[in-house]
């Protein structure tokens, strides 16, 4: 029997209430598949339910087969030997023991048929790039990526018939992203990524759109789907077009109708008060233009209520696909003007910047770099967070520097509150005003930062910097698209597209990147900040 994925009358609420699914029935076979849909919509939820970590409220999900679930930042005991971590240090121990002439029944148990397991340990390391990484070793001494494809390993070690991936190339540097991208593609058996990954979800077989609690299927790869949501959204505004049309025929029939109805009633009182006819007759009469009147409104009234009918399911049909519009004249820098010097810049962490680098005008920098290699203690000393060992940082320009963290912004305040923080001398009227581009309209302004989804606290941040008096002339960001919806890093690119100002981006999501215009690329490698090429960044690894 082959591996699947059932969910039959699938039904899972919060604690608080909030339905996430009610009745959901679908089915996952054979293949990769990319589950996508916009943040808070039960992505994650439904792999929980899928790999037994939640329960359902109704319903049932059954899997054929053994599943293997890597959720999204979950930490590995940094005392965990590799071995421990890779859920073969039992076997190791036995195999040991066996080969030291140790030939207790309980060691050959505990190996089993998995003589090889050292040996497709190594090889399983091998593949993901962990080549380097002893068995005996500790977690704490690997990188947060390597620990990312270290758990990726322990999966493909078990052989699991069902994979679930969570978002798995969140903080992956390019080459281990690579890695990651051959391990997918190889996968034999049922696998279901959650991820914004493009160039990832760009190698699966078919995407599964999860969207108000149900799921549709589109074949093929996301590039794919991308194309026939096209199509699908030109038809659906097309379908929205006819029927606001025959909303607009409909009320003037209606009318028509109305006014034409009205001039037979004054008719026939004009009949009965000069008396014309017998008192029967026109008594018959008066009888049968009521009743036709009423069958006629009747008619027109269920007419107008099924075009009204048809237009809200047009509409319905539309995603909501709203855009950031950014207007802020004041963050615009002329072509030539400085507006950062770096020279002979040591950082905390042993990184530096050899001689000087100097950004003019609106540039648009991406700084990329393996795990670890000190992107983020660069953008935090250029912020003025840290302080250099030696050398300096200097910015010519107001600068703003949003986190991986999102820390700028207080849970406890609402999205108002914490861009009025950012520009105190601007009226409630008009951040609510500027608010409104970046989605947040009326009562959404006043909702409390912890409250909001990822996408939201994203953009919240991004309002809070962008909005900021006096204006940023230079916006440095870091890693801004880990845990965005696709949705969501479309509206960020709209943003940036209509910032004036320079931008430095660290990064991994080269498609991004590539999205937003870059003009220079810098590469921190083995300590040494250096210019470097997309040619060189999309090469392979």
């Amino acid at each position: 029997m082959s591996s699947s994925i059932t969910c039959t009358s699938l039904s899972f609420a919060w604690p608080d209430g909030t339905p996430v699914f009610e009745g959901l029935d679908t089915a996952f076979g054979p293949g990769r598949t990319g589950l996508v849909g916009v943040n808070g919509s039960g992505k994650s939820t439904l792999l929980k339910l899928i790999a037994g970590e939640l329960a359902p409220a109704d319903g049932t999900v059954r899997v054929a087969g053994e599943v293997g679930y890597l959720p999204q930042n979950v930490p590995l005991d940094t005392a965990l030997r590799v071995d421990e971590a890779l859920g073969i240090a039992a076997q190791r121990v036995a195999l040991h023991a066996i080969e030291a002439g140790d030939v207790a029944e309980e060691h050959f148990e505990t190996v089993g048929d998995d003589w090889d397991v050292e040996e497709r340990a190594l090889a399983t390391l091998g593949e993901l790039g962990l080549g380097h990484i002893e068995l005996d070793r500790t977690v704490g001494e690997v990188s947060g990526g390597e620990s990312v494809l270290l758990r990726l390993a322990a999966l493909l070690l078990r052989r699991p018939d069902v994979l679930l991936l969570d978002e798995p190339t969140n903080n992956l540097d390019l080459y281990a992203r690579r890695r990651l991208y051959a391990a997918v593609t190889s996968w034999p058996g049922v696998m279901v990524v959650v991820s914004h990954d493009r160039e990832l979800l760009d190698l699966v077989d078919q995407i599964a759109d999860l969207r108000s609690g149900e799921i549709t299927w589109y074949g093929g790869t996301f590039s794919a789907y991308e194309e026939a949501l096209a199509v699908e959204q030109e038809a659906a505004e097309r379908m929205v077009r006819v029927a606001e049309s025959d909303l607009r025929k409909q009320k003037r029939e209606l009318a028509d109708a109305q006014v034409k109805l009205a001039r037979r009633k004054r008719y026939g009182q004009k009949m009965w008060d000069s008396k014309r006819e017998p008192k029967i007759i026109m008594g018959a009469r008066k009888r049968a233009a009521q009743e036709s009147a009423g069958k006629h409104r009747i008619m027109h009234e269920e007419k107008l209520a099924e075009a009204r009918e048809r237009l809200d399911d047009a509409v319905e049909a539309v995603r909501d696909d709203d855009e950031i519009r950014v207007d802020l004249p004041y963050t615009a820098v002329p072509p030539g003007r400085s507006v950062l010097t770096l020279r002979d810049l040591q950082l905390a962490h042993g990184a530096r910047v050899e001689g000087g680098l100097d950004l003019h005008g609106p540039e648009r920098i991406a700084l990329i770099g393996r795990n670890g290699a000190g992107k983020t203690t660069l953008l935090r000393t250029i912020a003025g967070e840290l302080a250099p060992v030696a050398g300096e940082a200097t910015a010519y320009v107001p600068l703003r520097f949003l986190p991986q963290r999102l820390d700028v912004l207080d849970g406890e305040l609402t999205v108002a509150e914490n861009v009025a923080r950012f520009a105190p001398g601007a009226t409630n009227n008009r951040i609510r005003a500027r608010l409104a581009r970046f989605l947040f309209r009326g009562a959404r302004a006043d909702q409390k930062a912890a409250t909001l989804s990822g996408g939201e606290r994203f953009r919240a941040a991004l309002a809070a910097l962008m909005l900021a008096e006096p204006a940023p002339q230079l916006l440095m960001l870091d890693e801004p698209t880990n845990n965005l919806d696709m949705a969501s890093v479309r509206q960020l690119t709209t943003a940036l597209e209509s910032y004036e100002g320079a931008l430095l981006v660290a990064g991994h999501d080269l498609p991004f990147l590539e999205s937003i215009g870059v003009t220079r690329w810098l590469l921190l490698e083995e300590g040494v900040l250096r210019e470097t090429s997309p040619e060189a960044v999309t090469g392979p690894a």
